[in-house]
């Protein structure tokens, strides 16, 4: 039998349930009065271009990825080495998440980072973490 405390959290999760559903039916009753135009109710810039946008305003105008992407498409050995290592991996969103390396303070903890980028299946052998280190050293210093 359900305590005291349980049925006063049982009915919490029931009211932000049904708040959640009052929610929904209120959007949908906007959508079926507006049609389309319901949207500029629930979404400030609309007509702007924050879809397009959105998930890279950090990334565009980035030096160290654009040096990075121009890098991983070169002929320069240890290019080569890194699409090697990669295999089937996107070199776009590689190029992303080591220029976001560039954060990381810790030089330890950006090495590890870096190495499990490049590894498959979290698998870390002595080459990758070459590879990792010699792109830390290309890039972070």
């Amino acid at each position: 039998m359900p305590n005291q405390s349980e049925t006063a959290s049982y009915e919490g999760q029931l009211d932000k349930f049904a708040q959640a559903l009052a929610t929904a039916r209120k959007m949908q009753q906007d959508w079926l009065t507006y049609g389309l135009d319901f949207v500029h109710i629930y979404v400030e810039d609309v007509d702007g271009d924050w879809l397009e946008t959105w998930e890279y305003d950090e990334i565009l105008g980035n030096q160290l990825l654009d040096a990075v992407k121009e890098f991983l498409v070169s002929d320069d050995i240890l290019a080569v080495q890194v699409r090697q290592q990669l295999g089937e991996k996107s070199l776009f969103d590689f190029a992303v998440n080591l220029a976001a390396c560039e954060r990381i303070a810790e030089e330890g903890e950006r090495l590890s980072a870096v190495v499990n980028l490049l590894a498959d299946d979290n698998v870390h052998n002595l080459d990758v973490e070459n590879l990792a280190a010699h792109l830390v050293e290309r890039f972070f210093r």
